[in-house]
């Protein structure tokens, strides 16, 4: 997958360049508007991730000449901006989605990998699995061991984003967004009551316990081997 980004601080940038590098992406950096119109308009990126405030030409205007010659790429802002109607321009203008900063790598990282995951077609699954827990999509049911555990629909929407996720940490703005489709209000516990509720259905009773904590970054499903 090759990503471009058009970040004019450059200390931002070279590190933005390097971590997601690191992850396994081909990375282009752009320091300036005018330079990332043009290479965004090559139409050569699975993802543009565009600052907002740019020389030249800013990311609003990117998007829209992306937009305007008919290129559907997905581009996700980073701008120090977080007034709702800035963020409702840039979506407006055909953004697939938007990040506050600062933030976290993380979790800039697991939105790159939900919208590159959007562009792609495979067949539906029916069945999510980790250790000896099931999940039926299909019949909307939960088995671990073989017993059947009861879930409201939204602890089955996290479960659901947990697995599909497996291995991956999850911030806890993410899961907001995606179970609840909240802008993220770090004054709330709704993510972490509903965390604490999950693991006592799926883990309490079982072993080994499936959902951790990653203090700082958010939450991760995964079968770590015992110490």
């Amino acid at each position: 997958m090759k990503l471009l980004i058009v970040e004019d601080e450059p200390k931002t940038g070279r590190a933005l360049q390097q971590g997601l590098g690191e992850a396994g992406f081909a990375v282009d950096l752009a320091a300036d508007g005018a330079t990332g119109e043009r290479l965004a308009l090559e139409g050569d990126h699975d993802l543009l991730i565009l600052d907002v405030m740019l020389p030249d030409r800013d990311g609003w205007q990117i998007l829209n000449a992306v937009r305007q010659a008919g290129l559907e790429t997905p581009v996700l802002f980073l701008t120090a901006r977080d007034a709702v109607a800035d963020r409702v321009r840039g979506l407006e203008l055909g953004a697939d989605d938007y990040l506050i900063k600062p933030f976290a790598f993380a979790e800039l990282l697991a939105r790159v990998r939900t919208l590159l995951r959007r562009g792609q077609v495979s067949a539906p699954e029916t069945h999510l699995r980790a250790a000896d827990l099931e999940l039926d999509l299909l019949r909307r049911r939960v088995r671990r061991s073989g017993r059947r555990i009861e879930l409201t629909p939204k602890e089955f929407a996290l479960l659901e984003l947990l697995l599909r996720r497996q291995g991956e940490v999850l911030p806890k703005s993410l899961i907001a967004a995606e179970v609840w489709g909240m802008h993220f209000d770090s004054e709330t516990n709704v993510v972490e009551v509903a965390i604490r509720r999950l693991r006592a259905k799926i883990d309490d009773d079982f072993t080994p316990p499936l959902i951790h904590t990653v203090r700082g970054m958010g939450y991760v499903l995964e079968v770590r081997e015992a110490p």
